[in-house]
């Protein structure tokens, strides 16, 4: 339980960014009363988890992670050699690992399509599914299907294969988690209209991008939780700090430089990931969290959700995709 003080000491950390999603953040709060107990060693023997972007930075220590735990562990990438090289690693690192190679681009809703089709065919449940991939482009490029490459990898992608594998994750039941980011408190939800949620309208910025997209995530995740309450799957989503990956160096060179001192280790970045569907504690809208605790969706100046863009953000994502409509 909470204490008050604990209870303050957390919050502020939280508000003060810098504080709460460096390395900073994670060590104070493990020292706190109110940090929850680990999984327990073994605890997901028998259990089957999905990781998408499983080849790089988080994506890889969370697969780490739940194959100490004891989990059979489907490592999903669209690069087959980074898919098979990783998987050989864990081979050799983690004794009696049981890891399963698969191949698939996420912002590719085709291939979305056959990779759950045979995946179905393979498997009778699916007790994890944590939609991990992620891009950052630095100009606007487009998916097979035409479109913005963000809101396919981040948005649409994801919602198909939850919409498509539903019977898995029922029979599992399992737990589903967005890997969102803090970003997303720096960004509306632009839903306004198809050129709004493509990102067609102004000078593209890739780091506002996928910004807008994991916000839409936090809302999908949300939405999902509402559809499949009662069926025994909980969907969460959550953001994992400021943490050291290939990406964030890429991509964000000038941020990368200043924090690196303070950045979280990957498998800190994992943490709460893997604790969420290792552990399933309760959660509530908007089933948003970090390090093991849910966090509000705004802050300060932040409005509540407009639920009228919500509805059309959801509307337009199920017509793209041809995936589950939610409300």
């Amino acid at each position: 339980m909470l204490t008050p003080l604990s209870r303050l000491l957390d919050s502020a950390l939280d508000r003060s960014v810098v504080l709460g999603y460096t390395s900073i953040g994670s060590g104070v709060r493990r020292r706190l009363p109110h940090w929850p107990d680990d999984p327990a060693p073994g605890s997901m023997a028998g259990r089957r988890v999905v990781v998408t972007g499983a080849t790089s930075g988080i994506g890889e220590a969370m697969a780490r992670s739940f194959l100490d735990l004891g989990a059979t562990v489907h490592l999903l990438g669209r690069n087959p050699d980074k898919v098979a090289d990783y998987a050989r690693q864990l081979r050799t690192e983690v004794p009696n690992a049981d890891v399963v190679e698969e191949i698939c681009d996420i912002a590719d809703l085709d291939a979305v399509r056959a990779w759950c089709a045979d995946l179905s065919g393979r498997v009778p449940a699916i007790h994890g599914l944590v939609h991990n991939a992620g891009v950052m482009p630095p100009e606007r490029t487009e998916s097979p299907q035409g479109h913005e490459m963000t809101l396919a990898c981040h948005v649409l992608g994801p919602h198909l294969m939850t919409s498509l594998l539903r019977d898995l994750l029922v029979a599992g039941p399992a737990s589903v988690v967005w890997m969102s980011s803090g970003g997303m408190y720096g960004a509306s939800l632009h839903a306004r209209d198809a050129d709004d949620l493509e990102f067609r309208r102004g000078e593209y910025d890739g780091v506002q991008a996928y910004a807008r997209t994991k916000r839409m995530q936090v809302v999908l995740a949300d939405a999902w939780a509402e559809t499949l309450r009662g069926t025994g799957v909980l969907v969460e989503s959550m953001h994992p700090g400021w943490a050291t990956t290939p990406g964030v160096t890429s991509s964000l060179p000038r941020f990368d430089k200043l924090t690196r001192r303070v950045q979280r280790t990957p498998a800190d970045g994992a943490d709460t990931a893997v604790w969420l569907v290792a552990t399933r504690p309760e959660s509530g809208p908007q089933h948003f969290w970090h390090d093991r605790r849910q966090r509000p969706t705004t802050i300060g100046w932040q409005r509540d959700q407009d639920p009228d863009l919500r509805a059309r953000l959801l509307a337009y994502v199920a017509e793209q995709t041809g995936g589950a409509a939610l409300s």
